[in-house]
């Protein structure tokens, strides 16, 4: 399920910053990387067993590279997932999700927003 906001999709920021801001927001930049993408994991937990969900922002290298880290990353749309043990996640627009995920989804996405304009505003 993609996450419309406006505040971030096809933002460009350095590498650098952008961990550390993503990591402020509580997002994990896990083994999901190559020489051109960037990917930031937030998981929330379900009280549904065997069911965890995943806020997924990826980033791809416009100049740089991320293995060096001395990309230049620009931002896509984020999307949210479910992870169903042991199959793997599902981004599917089928799947439903709990109205206590979609809230703290909004509020990830709003606060991770602010932070990358609040970066762009000091930084231009």
């Amino acid at each position: 399920m993609k996450i419309e906001n406006k505040n971030f999709d096809g933002t460009v920021i350095h590498q650098e910053p952008l961990t550390h801001i993503m990591e402020k927001n509580g997002f994990v930049l896990g083994s999901q990387w190559d020489y051109e993408r960037m990917t930031f994991d937030y998981k929330m937990n379900s009280t549904l067993k065997n069911v965890t969900y995943y806020l997924r922002v990826a980033g791809e290298a416009i100049e740089g590279d991320v293995d060096f880290k001395s990309a230049v990353i620009r931002l896509k749309e984020p999307y949210l997932g479910t992870h169903y043990y042991p199959h793997g996640v599902e981004y599917g627009e089928d799947e439903e999700y709990p109205q206590q995920i979609l809230d703290k989804v909004d509020r990830v996405v709003k606060k991770l927003g602010e932070d990358l304009q609040k970066y762009k505003e000091n930084n231009q």
